[in-house]
């Protein structure tokens, strides 16, 4: 049961990095892959977005309709796990944790013309060590790759206008360590995860230097069951996007992008084994509107999040789907207001065990 509705609690919770704070996370924590069952255990997931995040300009800027400034995107991982013995797990993930496409493309907006696309890889090799069946402890490091593009009009103080960045992939390290406490007799545990910031450095139009920061985060995960065939599971997630800025010397007025508040993230939902093959759940979603003035790339602030999943588990696999409603915070920035606005996630994820 407990490896089924796991995936389960996978699919109901897909593509919170619709609406995420600073509006690029779109992947979090990914050492749970851990703790899925079999001696070895592969998996490749992909996860489709359609977000609507649009407003009007606010005074005393024409007042007009800004059009929907996001575009879909995908997101995709994979990942591998391998027990050496009863004591040692060792595990690779390769994913996109973050990602960036903002464009105003309707005339009248104020910042019209305007886009922003950031795209990042990340692999992380991740090891566990198992004090006892009902404690351990693990750790890793993260290898990221980011990279983005900018253009910017009708900024005053701006020269050129339009401004344009384009930045290559920068790669930098970072690592995560995090311990779990389990019951496998009703499939409780309860993991915490610290992911360390990462500090990517480019360069802009007149060469100098800037830093820009993924911050770092503490996730906690819970799950136990609760009746035959039935399993609560939740999360707790915080991030520090206060220390997240985009910076460049030649850009003003700057930041290009920043992020006003830190943000916690919460997720509760429940999964059911129906049959030997088919199971489900069901997951809320809740990020608070913190009711900043967010930067003109963004547009969001907080959501509710509903989900459902549907899995069905074959011999030595399974196929998980999932389909999230996220019901996105209304927003102001220094140019426009936000607000009515939504995107739907639906994701797949199949995992062989072998």
């Amino acid at each position: 049961m407990k490896s089924t509705l796991v995936s389960a609690a996978w699919a109901a919770t897909v593509a919170a990095g619709a609406a995420h704070a600073g509006g690029i996370e779109r992947r979090g924590d990914p050492s749970q892959i851990l703790f899925e069952e079999g001696n070895q255990y592969l998996e490749f997931s992909v996860v489709h977005v359609s977000p609507n995040v649009s407003g009007t300009n606010t005074t005393p800027f024409p007042v007009g309709p800004t059009g929907n400034i996001t575009e879909n995107y995908q997101n995709w991982a994979f990942g591998y796990k391998h027990e050496l013995n009863d004591k040692i797990t060792l595990a690779f993930v390769l994913d996109e944790p973050v990602g960036a496409d903002v464009t105003y493309d309707t005339a009248g907006a104020f910042f019209a013309g305007s886009s922003a696309s950031v795209d990042s890889i990340a692999a992380t090799a991740l090891m566990k060590y198992q004090f006892s069946d009902r404690i351990s402890a693990y750790g890793g490091l993260k290898l990221q790759g980011l990279s983005g593009s900018i253009t910017v009009q009708s900024v005053a103080g701006t020269a050129p206008n339009p401004y344009t960045l384009n930045v290559d992939k920068d790669y930098q390290l970072g690592y995560l360590v995090g311990a779990a406490y389990e019951v496998p007799e009703i499939a409780m545990r309860v993991a915490l995860t610290y992911e360390s910031e990462i500090e990517h450095e480019f360069r802009d139009n007149t060469g100098a230097p800037f830093k820009v920061k993924t911050p770092q985060s503490v996730t906690l995960h819970a799950q136990s069951g609760i009746a035959a065939n039935t399993l609560l599971f939740g999360s707790i997630r915080w991030r520090e996007w206060t220390e997240f800025a985009v910076s460049p010397s030649d850009f003003v007025p700057a930041p290009i992008a920043s992020g006003t508040s830190d943000v916690w993230t919460y997720t509760l939902g429940v999964g059911r084994k129906f049959s030997d093959k088919w199971s489900g759940a069901f997951s809320l979603g809740y990020e608070k509107d913190n009711g900043d003035v967010v930067g003109n790339l963004s547009g969001t602030d907080g959501y509710w999040s509903y989900g459902v999943a549907a899995i069905y588990q074959g011999e030595g696999y399974k196929i998980t789907t999932g389909v999230r409603y996220i019901d996105i915070g209304s927003a102001n920035t220094s140019v426009a207001s936000f607000s009515d606005n939504d995107a739907v996630a639906v994701g797949m994820k199949v995992g062989w065990t072998f």
